[in-house]
């Protein structure tokens, strides 16, 4: 792929210094370019590369110094999304088959969109709707009356079971299971484990993207809802009948118990767990390995287990690194004190 200078730089709306007619063919990270590449510059840290790296074009910030005339600079407020842009728009991975593969079995009640893109070895079970010019990729299985929108991406062995509904624009990554029965058991009289029926659904939203292994629970009764734009990451488990909300992102590991409302805007730290039936608020951050037991009823920034505010939890913990000292502290006390009670004594 060929594509000049001022045309990336009309696209990403930067100013070009040098020549507009030049043409790259690649984008890499500034310390590990070659020639006729287009990589980007944005933070001090990295300024140092700039001396030494091979490619053609830089997508740089304005206020960093332009310490070499060989290169061509395209001037952009923040290159790091300037670069992703371009990169969205040009180099992102294209689907490599096209049309229904013939190994597919697919119900004759399917109702299949425009430009539908089906892999080997795919199954989809009667009353399902696939929207116009999403791919399905090998092997992965669509059960009964499920619906899945326009522009969607499922990756290879992906599962979503019946009766679930999967918004436009999303992507469903390897290993990923949508729809499995939500962990509900009562005990009988013999204190033997019964199962409760999970006759629920699971509700994508438009936009949402699910990483590899996630395993989202259809709800007891009712939807276990993933709201639009929610971005979860690998190996995150979702109970029954949680809810998460517009725009919030969940890192690796994360465990979301049933019944738990999260809120908008929200980011979970790598394997944060969440209690059952509790509610978190919009705009909540929380730290890695953060164990949440009760609601949290307004924004801000949590940690620990349990979970406090950011500061709080720091403090607490800077006390916890202190206790030989304080230990030791206390100990003189006491032999000090201990003196002078035997002093006071013999008078």
């Amino acid at each position: 792929m060929k594509i000049t200078v001022k045309e990336i730089a009309d696209f990403v709306g930067g100013k070009i210094i040098g020549d507009e007619t030049f043409t790259i063919s690649n984008v890499s990270r500034i310390n590990e370019s070659e020639e006729n590449d287009l990589s980007f510059l944005y933070i001090p840290t990295y300024e140092k590369h700039l001396l030494t790296t091979k490619a053609s074009v830089i997508l740089i910030k304005p206020s960093i110094k332009k310490t070499r005339d060989d290169l061509i600079y395209i001037e952009v407020d923040k290159p790091d999304i300037a670069l992703q842009k371009v990169v969205i728009k040009y180099f992102a991975s294209q689907v490599p088959f096209s049309g229904i593969d013939n190994s597919a079995s697919i119900d004759p009640s399917v109702k299949l969109g425009k430009n539908v893109t089906i892999g080997k070895n795919v199954v989809i079970a009667r009353n399902c709707i696939i929207g116009n010019n999403s791919v399905i990729y090998h092997n992965s299985v669509i059960l009964e009356n499920t619906f899945v929108g326009s522009d969607s991406l499922i990756y290879p062995n992906v599962t979503i079971t019946h009766n679930n509904v999967i918004g436009n624009n999303v992507i469903i990554h390897s290993g990923t299971v949508v729809g499995s029965d939500g962990f509900g058991y009562f005990p009988n009289e013999r204190g033997e484990f019964t199962k409760v029926p999970q006759i629920g659904n699971v509700v994508i939203e438009n936009n949402v993207e699910l990483g590899s292994n996630v395993s989202i629970d259809r709800a007891a009764m009712g939807s276990t809802i993933i709201k639009e734009g929610a971005k979860i990451d690998n190996l995150v488990q979702i109970g029954h009948n949680a809810e998460i909300g517009k725009n919030t992102s969940l890192s690796g590991q994360v465990g979301i118990s049933g019944s738990t409302k999260v809120g908008d805007n929200c980011i979970f730290g790598g394997q944060v767990g969440l209690a059952g039936h509790i509610e978190i608020s919009n705009q909540v951050m929380i730290g890695a390995q953060s164990g949440v037991s009760k609601s949290i009823d307004k924004p801000g920034k949590y940690f620990g287990t349990p979970t406090k505010e950011l500061r709080t939890a720091f403090k607490e913990e800077a006390h916890k690194r202190n206790l030989d000292k304080y230990s030791n502290q206390i100990k003189e006390l006491e032999k000090k004190v201990s003196e002078l009670e035997s002093k006071i004594n013999k008078v």
